[in-house]
């Protein structure tokens, strides 16, 4: 009886607002790109020709330059399979004199008289081992190999080479830092170099940083998402003990409820959800491009906007000077009935979204992207709910696939890791897409961003979020419940994210392949052994009996 008539009451569809379909295609958007990366310096390669002197891992190098005395642009090359390891600290890097190969191939002995210098040669024409040899017999300390394209390529051994006793290291660099140098050479300049290759630091700060970022943003996610249901829960009891004195009630409140503005998840829409971002995933992988990230930052910018404007709202709105603009409102066209309060945020939060999107290149615009992105994920998961146990699962079960699948599977198909390259925004001329939080690394020779995609913040923290709303409404202490276990197990799960992603030199790892076993396998372990899981599993609410029937009988009781 009781269960028939909560689910009468609140059983209809509630009206999603007029942005609920834009936010859910922002939502959509920011879970493409989910992984967290710092850059690969080290690339070992199982299917480049590996034998007995030509098996070094592809390193990247750095190339200061000095040019008559004065200190000039500093390049990047790439190391080769075979000769010598690179030294790896700058100080103990000698600085050699850089001369033009002649003939410029080096596939014979070159005309001039070498001393030690760092000679220079272009690709073609014979092996990249002949040509180091040759430079090794002439009496060059190193080969720089100038690539016919602009980009950088792996040198390795042909198989039927044999003489791979090279004693000088070869770098590759591209045609554009090459035709740099020519030129210099060409108008009598003197050009020193250095080579060498640092190595990333174990740990860097901003991985740190980066952690505490993410799990924060999950634990506010989690608190105001948790206050909110468990406001709407005094509220529908409200109306409850209201049907019990007059019929009208349901009328009087239905406006109330319905301004909800939650959707609940369920199996097929989590299924379907991965399946349609694999989709839009491989979209942007073909379609990547600048005009492409241009569209992406737009609608980051939208996504921002309004999440940054609602965190403000309910933030302002907590302080007494606030509460008259924020109850207050005004009816707009379009946007219906606006509060005071938001009229005056809103312009804040567009004037900030134009000035990151504007100088969004120059160092520290990071800072307001991380801050629109904060925003955006926690307004996210007011706005999308996980309603119980069984949809998490599959929902974090789904996401698990697709995070290994587009990292490390799709190499197979597509010759490079799908996720990365739409993560990095290869081809599109931009410092990747908008859709992550990132830090630079503080102490990084080789400088970059530690970077997490929201996939694996919002994903995870639904399931985080549902745990605090249960342990919420069924009264638990904090010892008691589950956010406390679940909440932990993302920061592990996040934690040994970092640990293998620098144990694999910086290679991009899936970060949902560490998250999703700890906090969901804690989750349902847990709830498995304290007896919750079925009410977890299919309502993921406590029972309540309804309070217009506790009214009945007290009001009986009295009477007797």
């Amino acid at each position: 009886m009781e269960g028939a008539l909560w689910k009468e009451l609140l059983g209809f569809q509630f009206p999603m607002g007029k942005f609920k379909s834009l936010w859910l295609f922002v939502a959509f958007l920011t879970l493409s790109p989910g992984f967290g990366s710092a850059g690969d310096i080290v690339h070992p390669d199982a299917k480049a020709p590996s034998k007995p002197g030509c098996d070094n891992s592809f390193v990247l190098v750095k190339i200061p330059t000095w040019v008559d005395g004065v200190e000039d642009t500093e390049y990047v090359g790439v190391g080769a399979r075979f000769g010598p390891t690179l030294e790896s600290k700058e100080k103990h890097a000698n600085k050699s004199r850089l001369a033009l190969a002649d003939p410029p191939d080096c596939c014979s002995t070159p005309k001039n008289q070498l001393t030690g210098e760092i000679i220079m040669v272009h690709r073609g024409n014979c092996s990249f081992t002949t040509k180091s040899n040759i430079a090794e017999a002439a009496g060059a300390s190193a080969i720089l190999i100038i690539n016919n394209r602009t980009e950088l390529f792996k040198m390795v051994c042909e198989e039927n080479e044999t003489d791979l006793d090279i004693g000088i290291p070869a770098v590759m660099l591209p045609q554009d830092a090459g035709t740099t140098l020519e030129n210099y050479m060409s108008s009598n300049a003197t050009v020193l170099l250095q080579l060498y290759s640092p190595k990333r630091p174990l740990v860097d700060v901003a991985e740190v940083f980066l952690w505490l970022m993410a799990v924060g943003t999950i634990l506010c996610a989690s608190y105001w998402s948790a206050w909110t249901a468990r406001e709407a829960a005094i509220e529908q009891d409200k109306l409850l003990k209201c049907l019990s004195f007059s019929q009208d009630g349901l009328d009087v409140h239905q406006e109330d409820v319905c301004a909800s503005k939650i959707v609940n998840i369920n199996v097929t829409s989590a299924v379907l959800f991965v399946v349609a971002a694999s989709c839009f995933l491989i979209m942007l992988y073909k379609l990547m491009s600048f005009w492409f990230i241009e569209v992406l930052v737009v609608l980051f910018c939208i996504g921002g906007v309004e999440g940054l404007q609602t965190c403000l709202v309910a933030l302002l709105s907590c302080f007494r000077w606030f509460q008259h603009a924020a109850d207050s409102s005004v009816n707009v066209p379009f946007f219906g009935a606006v509060s005071y309060l938001t009229l005056i945020v809103a312009p804040f939060c567009i004037a900030f979204t134009v000035v990151w999107a504007v100088y969004r290149r120059i160092s520290f615009a990071w800072i307001g992207q991380d801050i629109l992105g904060i925003a955006l994920i926690i307004t996210v998961h007011q706005i999308v709910h996980v309603p119980n146990l069984k949809v998490g699962t599959v929902l974090l079960s789904c996401a698990f696939l697709y995070d290994i699948f587009w990292v490390f599977v799709s190499k197979y198909w597509f010759d490079e890791s799908v996720m990365i390259v739409v993560a990095r925004g290869d081809g599109s001329g931009e410092d990747g897409i908008p859709m992550l939080l990132k830090i630079p690394r503080m102490f990084d020779p080789w400088g970059g961003y530690s970077i997490i995609g929201f996939g694996d913040i919002i994903l995870p923290g639904l399931v985080v979020a549902f745990s605090l709303r249960y342990d919420w409404l069924a009264k638990k202490t904090l010892k008691a419940g589950y956010f406390v276990w679940a909440m932990t197990a993302y920061g592990l799960g996040l934690f040994v994210t970092y640990v293998a992603l620098n144990m694999m030199d910086g290679h991009g790892q899936p970060a949902l392949l560490y998250i999703v076993p700890f906090t969901l396998g804690t989750f349902l372990a847990l709830g498995k052994k304290r007896g919750d899981l079925k009410i977890l599993w299919t309502r993921g609410e406590p029972e309540r009996p309804c309070p217009h029937l506790q009214l009945q009988s007290s009001q009986l009781l009295h009477q007797q």
